[in-house]
């Protein structure tokens, strides 16, 4: 069922905007940050992450941003140009400016955290004209991640970014992706999130990032109503993640399909970026709600089952040969409508 329709005569099928890090995972893992000793480095940040995960499933993809000029942006271009995401549109800073470092500390197999290192980023130096109207028509859909708007001159940029696709009918995808470390305050996070909220046609996020985002709306803090009051400003598709209890989209038809996690040993507590990249995978192939849903959980089951976040996002025949294992040992239904 196509829940939206795109340009399908357009190259890209989907364009990333955002951030890009750095991301350190502990080898030495189910002990303290302060007590880790090895790390393996790995591409990250969500939108890096969800292009890796939607080029791995087969999608033609491109990105915006900004890069270090260091050993660190050759890193990342190299690694995207591997996975054939175009880096056309990524740029290197000129100022000493440098990726975003993360490391993760992981304590047990369901808790996890992240240490940010965010001041004087690469990714928030982005400007209104890395944004390209040609590049906007050339995609199916624009991805904005809610990083990019925590400061100027990226907010610009992604503010432009949303006005052109808007203009040229490329679907508007957000990301809420709430991180605190760069916002100056909350009302500031509520403002712009809201204005790309309300120009998106699916927007995905955590119970609390959709607080946060309705913080000045007014919502009472319900499912139902945060998809009722985004469906009336235009959204076609609300996605709501829980966690390890799930997760829920609500369609502008009415409709509502949940999800249960799959059941799967983990290592860490976090695969949500492996999720976005399954479940938009399904949305552009015109696949029914509760489809995407199951794909979306299954990638993501399989995520935290892994080190790392970018290097083991899974293939299609991967997910599809997991969530086949999974029904036959557990049942044949892990999604409700």
């Amino acid at each position: 069922m196509g829940y939206i329709t795109v340009k399908n005569e357009r190259e890209l099928d989907m364009i990333l905007l955002g951030r890009v890090t750095i991301d350190f995972n502990p080898v030495d893992y189910y002990k303290p940050l302060s007590e880790s000793i090895t790390f393996k480095k790995y591409l990250g940040g969500s939108p890096a992450n969800i292009a890796v995960g939607m080029a791995r499933l087969g999608k033609k993809i491109g990105f915006i941003g900004k890069v270090s000029d260091d050993p660190f942006g050759d890193f990342v271009t190299g690694y995207f140009e591997k996975e054939g995401i175009d880096i056309s549109h990524i740029s290197r800073c000129r100022k000493g400016e440098k990726l975003g470092l993360t490391f993760t500390e992981i304590l047990s197999e369901t808790a996890s955290s992240i240490l940010m290192y965010r001041d004087q980023i690469a990714d928030l130096k982005l400007h209104v004209d890395d944004v390209e109207e040609e590049y906007i028509k050339r995609s199916k859909a624009l991805l904005i991640s809610g990083t990019a708007l925590a400061q100027s001159p990226s907010r610009e940029a992604a503010l432009k970014a949303a006005i052109l696709a808007k203009k040229n009918h490329t679907r508007i995808i957000y990301d809420i992706d709430y991180r605190p470390y760069n916002w100056k305050d909350q009302d500031e996070m509520s403002v712009y999130s809201s204005m790309i909220a309300q120009n998106s046609d699916i927007i995905l996020g955590s119970r609390e990032e959709f607080d946060r985002t309705e913080r000045l709306i007014g919502t009472d803090g319900t499912d139902e109503q945060t998809a009722g009051y985004w469906h009336g400003q235009g959204a076609r598709i609300v996605v709501i993640k829980h966690g390890k209890e799930g997760s829920s989209a609500y369609t502008q038809d009415g409709h509502h399909y949940s999800v249960k996690p799959f059941p799967v040993k983990m290592l860490k507590s976090f695969g949500g970026d492996s999720y976005a990249a399954a479940f938009l995978y399904g949305i552009l192939e015109g696949w029914e709600m509760d489809e995407c849903l199951e794909f979306g959980s299954a990638s993501a089951a399989l995520l935290v089952a892994s080190h790392g976040c970018s290097e083991d996002m899974p293939s299609a025949e991967k997910i599809k040969a997991f969530i086949l294992e999974c029904k036959e040992k557990y049942g044949e239904i892990l999604t409700s409508i």
